[in-house]
């Protein structure tokens, strides 16, 4: 079984690494955290529209390209390696894939096209406070079709146009369309560690609900959107720490301490061989991960719960290593350590944190082990 890429899966991602590399560099990041109006670039979002990522794992009769979603994972660690400064994974690892999961005929051929195009961006609101989502954490209620009640944190939901929210109707949870620019809905934009990816508040008084899938079946949807976006999630933070690993390698071949580079120091050689280990073990669970989902196989659950601990893990070891690696500079503004430090915790928070994740992989693996 390989579980590496292909000759065209590579090819897609060396191209990727060359857009990103010429159209996000480390100033496009700092001007979106420099400015407290911005929540992300336009130009930027505007430029990955073009190239077609957005529909890469959107079905070609929906507007998308079509090339699955092993190719949206190759993307997804050239994104996460320059930090992106964009509502991607809100949009295409949440929202398209419940539509492309529930949806019916209608909402697909109104939906996908435009987040295909870059037309609409999406969130994914769930969590109503600190804690991991439960049915018995939701009080956001739906009455004759209209959405009562508040959502905090949501991901992207300061500059999204349409959410995708968690709320009961009749005591049943389910998954329900709600258009932001309508009436009904308020956002208080929050400040957080990484202003690079905006968070709000969505507070929602009347406003119309549409439903996603099944009535009742909106816990069941949430938890299968959450394993296909913990896969995606993994590869952008791997891609995060494998940049974070080079950035504190080079350093430390070039800092001079004592007449020698810092990097022939034992302590600094640990840092970077141990940064490196995690590194490789989040890359082997993502592959795994990636293998499970393009596969449709049942060990979905498993291999997202297993990519999603190990990536989470990874990433925030490498950007504090890194910083570590700098020294006294590596906490500065001017050094770009920050922006990955930043960028770990913020990915490490999205659909449930490390306990969340950690509990549902010892559960997944209890159950394996009982079958």
């Amino acid at each position: 079984m390989n579980f590496d890429y292909t000759d065209d899966q590579k090819f897609l991602k060396g191209e990727a690494r060359k857009f990103l590399d010429a159209r996000c560099t480390p100033a496009i990041v700092r001007g979106v955290l420099d400015h407290a109006d911005r929540s992300y670039d336009e130009g930027l979002w505007k430029a990955v529209a073009e190239m077609g990522w957005l529909g890469a794992a959107i079905p070609e009769a929906h507007g998308g390209l079509g090339l699955g979603r092993i190719e949206l994972c190759a993307i997804a660690e050239e994104l996460g390696r320059v930090v992106a400064p964009i509502p991607f994974a809100s949009t295409v690892y949440f929202v398209a894939e419940a539509v492309m999961l529930a949806g019916a005929e209608q909402q697909k051929s109104w939906v996908l096209p435009k987040i295909a195009a870059g037309e609409l961006i999406g969130c994914f609101a769930t969590a109503e406070g600190p804690g991991a989502v439960t049915p018995q954490s939701i009080r956001c209620e739906v009455k004759g079709g209209k959405l009562y009640g508040t959502k905090i944190p949501v991901t992207d939901g300061d500059c999204a146009h349409v959410a995708v929210v968690l709320a009961n109707e009749n005591g049943k949870p389910g998954l329900y369309f709600v258009n932001l620019g309508e009436g009904g809905v308020t956002r208080e934009t929050l400040t957080t560690l990484d202003p690079t990816r905006g968070v709000a508040k969505l507070t929602f008084d009347g406003a119309g609900a549409w439903p996603l899938g099944p009535p009742g079946e909106g816990f069941t949807l949430m938890e299968q959107v959450f394993d296909r976006a913990a896969v995606y999630l993994a590869f952008e933070q791997v891609g995060g720490a494998d940049r974070a690993l080079e950035m504190a390698k080079s350093y430390a071949l070039e800092r001079y301490a004592f007449g020698r580079p810092i990097g022939g120091y034992q302590a600094i050689k640990h840092k970077l061989a141990d940064m490196y280990v995690k590194n490789e073990l989040a890359r082997s669970n993502a592959y795994y991960g990636a293998w499970a989902l393009a596969t449709d196989a049942g060990e979905l659950p498993l291999a997202a719960s297993a990519a999603r601990v190990a990536a989470s893990d990874a990433f925030w070891f490498a950007a504090k290593e890194n910083i570590q690696t700098h020294g006294g500079m590596g906490f500065t503004w001017e050094v770009d350590a920050h922006l990955y430090y930043r960028r770990s915790k913020q990915l490490g928070l999205v659909a449930g944190g490390a306990k969340v994740w950690k509990e549902r992989l010892v559960s997944q693996l209890e159950r394996r082990n009982a079958a």
